[in-house]
């Protein structure tokens, strides 16, 4: 199988499993939202910013270490290194992953009562503490199934977490349901560290049977050479993502508490913290899965090619990927603004969350585009640089929400998210400009999918005239459809039109040419 053909097979298998998940996530989400409220959404988003750290602290950029060794290895035809490479990450990954444990599951309660300011956080931290290092050991083993392009194994398991995750969260729930908004958001961390157990004893199995199909003679380099090549290189990205980290756990516990400084009861910020960020954001970033997806598969390739030194290579692949992607973002962003109110009530029954996806779909170019930079710059070993991007992001956002927070409300905070998101983007973009060259064509990937999104868009929504409360799943899913519909007609007649156009002008100046030779 070539190339494209197997770049183009593992991106469909990934997207259609990321899709699944993100959809049944999303599903999921809209549930919990329901049965716990915006407030119980907005608890369980601070639960999980503070147990983002400690996975963070846990996995210590170890997953795309592997990925970036195992693919460098396949590529010098060193397969043997590969079992090295793993022991070692899994020896790295255990101390870290344990060290994590011990500090949330010990910390848990000066975390939940003097930092975080709300007992019911203390329980949920806890249960959360006992997952970390099943993610750990799993990252590992994901890197692994990514670097050597055997996605298939990873995204069965990611299916199957993803369905046994929901399906026992859902009865734990219900379970839990009259118990108040403590006991609910702790069932939902039950749910999570059991199905975070259960995916790393899956992907172990299919690990097992991968190297055996694929079997390779060990080339003898010692455990403590592969320790330190593997701690080399994840180290200055745990560094970077310890700080971030940590940023963004400031960020995400002041959000609230500057809402109670400005005078709203605790009930009021958790309410407006979690319809912006637990339900808002994550609709935003819905249609990136497609790109996630496709971009996650740069990273091997460009860390192949410049092993190789295939500078052309990658300057054509980088070329098609942004231009791709900003064509993309710039349909989702129409129709996530254009069907915000609807998308808001349907899903969340919430009419502040379509606010806050209209205010936010604006930036959405931006986003998808600095994620698939961001990933062609870890390819080409930029993690440093990144690193300080990072950084220096975080600073920012923690200093502007102190100030914009108490002067505008929650409105502030999406200010930080867009500010901070054209931030990243620049200085990535200039970066990868000066690692790799590549070209964006605007008229092709931004103004004419834009008018013809928002063309589309406008038709549907004459043809489909409700909206908000009167618009159920089965009509703004037909809505939906009909509007990329449209939009994939109207692409193509253009797309056609331009192809004849060419073709006319390229004849009229053969017979031009033809016409000068007989004189």
């Amino acid at each position: 199988m070539g190339y494209k053909a197997k770049f183009l097979k593992n991106g469909l298998v990934l997207t259609a499993v990321a899709l699944i998940m993100r959809s049944v996530g999303m599903l999921f989400g809209a549930f919990i939202s329901k049965e716990v409220g915006a407030e119980g959404t907005g608890l369980y988003t601070v639960v999980t910013t503070v147990y983002s750290f400690a996975v963070t602290l846990a996995t210590s950029g170890v997953s795309l270490t592997v990925t970036r060794h195992v693919a460098s290895l396949v590529g010098e035809k060193k397969d043997g290194d590969i079992v090295g490479v793993l022991r070692a990450a899994i020896i790295y990954s255990l101390f870290f992953s344990l060290l994590a444990t011990l500090l949330l599951s010990l910390g848990a309660g000066v975390i939940g009562s003097y930092i975080l300011r709300d007992g019911r956080t203390v329980k949920s931290l806890r249960i959360l503490s006992l997952s970390l290092i099943p993610i750990a050991l799993g990252s590992v083993l994901s890197g692994y199934f990514v670097g050597v392009k055997r996605v298939g194994f990873n995204a069965a398991v990611q299916v199957i977490t993803q369905l046994l995750r929901v399906a026992v969260t859902v009865v734990l729930v219900l379970r839990a349901s009259g118990q108040g908004i403590a006991a609910a958001v702790e069932a939902i961390c039950v749910g999570a560290t059991l199905t975070e157990v259960i995916g790393l004893l899956l992907l172990f199995i299919e690990y097992i049977i991968d190297r055996r199909i694929h079997r390779a003679e060990r080339v003898a380099e010692s455990e403590a050479g592969q320790l330190r090549r593997v701690a080399g290189t994840a180290l200055p990205l745990a560094f970077s993502a310890y700080f971030r980290s940590a940023l963004l756990n400031i960020e995400h516990i002041l959000i609230p508490r500057k809402l109670m400084e400005r005078g709203e009861s605790s009930q009021e910020s958790y309410s407006h913290y979690g319809s912006l960020h637990g339900m808002a954001l994550p609709m935003i970033l819905y249609p990136m899965t497609v790109l996630s997806s496709f971009s996650g598969l740069l990273v091997p390739e460009f860390a192949g090619d410049l092993a190789a030194g295939n500078k052309k290579r990658m300057s054509r692949i980088a070329s098609s990927a942004l231009n791709t992607a900003l064509f993309y973002a710039v349909i989702s962003a129409v129709l996530l603004y254009g069907f915000s109110e609807e998308l808001g009530y349907t899903v969340y029954g919430s009419y502040d969350a379509g606010r806050y996806i209209a205010l936010l779909s604006p930036i959405v170019p931006i986003m998808y585009l600095d994620h698939v930079t961001d990933q062609m710059l870890k390819g080409v070993g930029d993690q440093v640089f990144s690193m300080w991007v990072n950084i220096t992001d975080s600073m920012i956002s923690v200093l502007l929400v102190w100030l914009l927070i108490p002067r505008m409300g929650i409105a502030g905070y999406a200010v930080v998210i867009v500010v901070m998101e054209g931030y990243n983007f620049l200085l990535s973009y200039i970066r990868l400009r000066r690692r790799v060259s590549f070209r964006i064509d605007l008229l092709s990937s931004a103004l004419a999918p834009l008018a013809l999104a928002a063309l589309s868009v406008s038709v549907s929504h004459l043809l489909f005239p409700f909206a908000g409360s009167g618009v159920g799943g089965g009509w703004l899913t037909a809505k939906l459809v009909f509007a990329a519909s449209l939009f994939i007609a109207l692409t193509t007649i253009a797309a056609l039109l331009k192809s004849s156009l060419l073709k006319k002008h390229k004849n009229a100046e053969k017979t031009r040419e033809q016409a000068l030779t007989g004189q």
